[in-house]
């Protein structure tokens, strides 16, 4: 990065940014200055302002102390129209796309080309979608329904609505979570391209490795309040976490392996087959074999589409009745609904919270508890008493940051979300764990405790299928891993013997002999 001059001001400072909710003080006079054609990436715990901050500056939330300025310049944005119109970008790490309209039409929702007779554009508009699907990546019909999109798919479509408009600052919070590695070094070259031109860009991220990578600078919040800002060159991971969590903690990935399996197989699944549904932005499964053991961590690793969702959906009995012979602890088991499988020992952390696994306007208690109500019956009723005291238990053991087991589960932080539904899933005392990206949007300290949850559950007995786009935590957790290309498995390989290489060849293994077959270079059955 070029030294900045003196004399130019910052492309945005905010100086004693304060704000309030109910009970709760979320930003305690924040200062904070991000150059132009600079990454600066804000890190801290869930729950200590970041996306708040993001929030009053992307003109979300209008209500707050402090004051704002763009290039030296005040400004107040009274809502996100407002934002966009003084040249401030947010991508939210919770989507903000409307899922029944079509891709195009949600990329450039309230700035569609006209024709002269003032009509929408629509031909235009299409061609202009697809130019900035091409600009991240994407290679999808603009004419396509959001809901058909997965979520690495929709993450990728908030990024080409954020540079639909001329942004002098763009706000990226969380933009990896939901994001293989391959997709990773795609945004990567979006964002340097964009600071190339200029833009200064604001990065939330709890991913220490990402930061490394892309940020010039960070800045540290913790419980609201500023710690301190560091050249990102300068700052150790160590000394980061501890501004983070204010106390020492050792790496984001101990270097303890998963423990020893405990004898006998718990799940066993053979031949899994599940036929593609476009419609519903679900990919297909061919001939799928696995088999998890007692004690034992799985990961499944794999690209975007390859099928790792799938997977575990199919074993859940989202998809109902599914070609394949599964069993569960010896005994056959044949997908029909959750309710069964949660009634045979499975549960599953969803990819998706929001859609899928929280009912965001009803409590923590009512939330944690629901999938597992059976438990807490007595003589026909729930069991208030019980049910309350294994919530409180779960909140206690997973530090939910919550004013209690009554609090609004949507009020909460996107992490303490997630803290939510795995408490949820344990609630109900499975024997297998299915996981998918059971740490998107979670911090570092969090994190490190969810790894530590896993490791306790398998050293119990409980076998845990763990899907993660972070090949890190796949590499620290797993026993082995499991990759998938397009629906089929293209390797399994032991704790000893994976790599980062490893997997990301097995990953585009099939990818890599169809297009040589299609260029004549390769046979059909090399590279498998």
């Amino acid at each position: 990065m070029p030294p900045i001059p003196d004399d130019e001001p910052p492309a945005l400072s905010v100086r004693g940014i304060g704000k309030s909710f109910p009970g709760v003080r979320a930003l305690r006079g924040v200062d904070l200055d991000v150059h132009a054609g600079t990454v600066h990436a804000l890190l801290g715990e869930n729950g200590a302002g970041k996306s708040t901050l993001c929030n009053i500056l992307s003109g979300a939330l209008t209500d707050h102390e402090g004051s704002i300025e763009l290039a030296g310049r005040p400004v107040r944005p009274h809502s996100p129209r407002d934002a966009h119109r003084l040249g401030i970008g947010m991508i939210h790490q919770e989507l903000t796309l409307v899922p029944d309209l079509p891709v195009a039409d949600n990329i450039l929702l309230g700035a569609e080309p006209r024709t002269r007779f003032g009509t929408i554009d629509k031909r235009r508009m299409r061609a202009r979608a697809a130019e900035l699907l091409a600009a991240v990546g994407l290679d999808l019909d603009p004419r396509a329904p959001v809901r058909q999109c997965r979520i690495a798919e929709q993450q990728l479509i908030e990024l080409a609505k954020a540079l639909s408009v001329d942004v002098r600052v763009l706000i990226m919070d969380e933009p990896t979570s939901a994001l293989a590695d391959t997709e990773v070094r795609r945004l990567f070259g979006v964002i340097r391209t964009l600071t190339a031109r200029g833009v200064a860009v604001i990065y939330i991220s709890h991913r220490l490795e990402e930061l490394e990578e892309i940020a010039d600078t960070v800045t540290v919040l913790r419980d609201g309040a500023g710690v301190g800002t560091r050249a990102m060159a300068d700052a150790s991971r160590a000394e980061l976490i501890g501004m983070m969590v204010g106390r020492p903690l050792g790496e984001m990935y101990p270097g303890e392996g998963a423990p020893d399996a405990v004898a006998g197989t718990r799940l066993r699944v053979e031949r899994l087959t599940v036929t593609a549904d476009p419609a519903a932005g679900r990919a297909g499964l061919h001939d799928v074999d696995l088999t998890v053991r007692a004690g034992e961590i799985v990961g499944l690793a794999g690209l975007m589409g390859a099928g790792r969702t799938e997977v575990v959906e199919a074993l859940y009995g989202v998809y109902g009745a599914v070609r394949g012979s599964i069993s569960l602890d010896d005994s056959r088991y044949r997908p029909s609904s959750p309710r069964a499988a949660i009634r045979r020992g499975l549960a599953l952390v969803a990819e998706d919270r929001k859609t899928q696994s929280l009912v965001l306007d009803n409590t923590v208690r009512f939330n944690a508890s629901l999938a597992a109500l059976r438990r807490f019956r007595r003589y026909g009723r729930v069991h208030r008493r019980a049910e309350r005291r294994a919530v409180d238990e779960q909140i206690a053991a997973l530090r939910v940051r919550t004013p209690g087991g009554e609090a609004v589960v949507g009020t909460l932080s996107g992490g303490n979300q997630q803290k939510v539904v795995l408490a949820k899933c344990l609630l109900t005392r499975p024997s297998v764990l299915l996981l998918d990206e059971p740490t998107r949007g979670i911090d570092v300290g969090a994190k490190a405790e969810i790894h530590g949850i896993c490791r306790r559950l398998a050293a119990q007995g409980t076998a845990i299928l763990l899907v993660s786009s972070e090949m890190p935590e796949l590499l620290a957790l797993c026993d082995r891993i499991v990759v998938l290309c397009e629906g089929r498995v293209t390797a399994v390989l032991d704790s000893d013997e994976a790599s980062q290489e490893a997997i990301l060849t097995a990953a585009m293994a099939r990818r890599t002999v169809l297009a040589g077959a299609a260029s004549g270079g390769a046979r059909a059955g090399e590279g498998r």
